[in-house]
Order: C-alpha cells, then structure tokens, then sequence
C-alpha cells in the first residue's frame, strides 16, 4: 500500500493538470463520480465545491469519498486515495485554496482573478484526509 507522504505518489499527483476523479454516495445511495481541480496541501488533497451543491450535500451528510487520478497514455497509471472529507467555509483558507488550485489549473498569470471568483460565500474548502492509498505506476509492465 502507498502513503501520500511518498515522493512518487505527490509527484504524480501535483503533475501538471490532471484531474482528480472523485466519488461519493448519493443521498440514494448510488454511487457517483465527477472531475474535480484539487491540489495537494499537506496531508490531504484538496479542492472546493459549492456548499449547496450535490457534492456539497453529499460530503455533509457523508464524509467518505475516494478520489482517483489516472495517466490516460503508457505506462498508464494511477493513484487512488481513499478517506474522508473534511468541510470548511473559512473565508481566508477558501481564498488561499482557491488560489492555490487556480495557478494550477489555469496558471499564475490568472490565479488570483480565480481564486478571487471562487473564494465567495456558499462555497466550501474541501480536505480529503487518506485513509488508504493505492497505487500504480506502471500498469503496461
């Protein structure tokens, strides 16, 4: 089993902008997944969401979410991390984690225009915090 603390797992997660696949339960209890910009901060991944989004209700109501990143060419790849998410609605860690995800996405030149846009009320800092990660760099070999 892998740990986010390994150098190869946060190296190819920090990679340039692949996204993270995310999933979690429905109030249903049907699974669902969506692509989601996140970046890693210390101990966890992190991204944000609205708070009055599915994604928003959901991780309310039920914290635990796995996140999948994948290299879509040889030797394939991917990380998986699995654990439970964490909300916040801090408005100076939404505006640094919103920053922080805008100059990876879409660059420094147009980080704080973002991160300003989407540090507003009602949206919400997400950290997965890993329970487990899996992990393969290599899937062809």
């Amino acid at each position: 089993m892998a740990a986010l603390s390994d150098p190869e797992v946060r190296d190819f997660l920090s990679h340039g902008t692949r996204t993270g696949k995310l999933s979690w339960l429905s109030a249903s209890g049907r699974p669902l997944v969506a692509p989601v910009w996140f970046v890693v901060d210390g101990d966890g991944l992190v991204f944000n969401t609205g708070k009055d989004t599915a994604k928003g209700r959901a991780l309310a109501r039920d914290p635990r979410v796995s996140l999948c990143v994948d290299l879509e060419e040889p030797p394939y790849a991917f990380v998986q991390v699995q654990g439970e998410a964490e909300l916040s609605e801090e408005p100076a860690e939404l505006l640094r984690t919103a920053t922080a995800i805008a100059a990876r996405y879409m660059g420094a030149d147009h980080a704080e225009e973002f991160g300003k846009r989407n540090a507003v009320p009602g949206e919400l800092v997400v950290r997965l915090r890993p329970v487990k990660v899996l992990a393969n760099f290599d899937m062809t070999g």
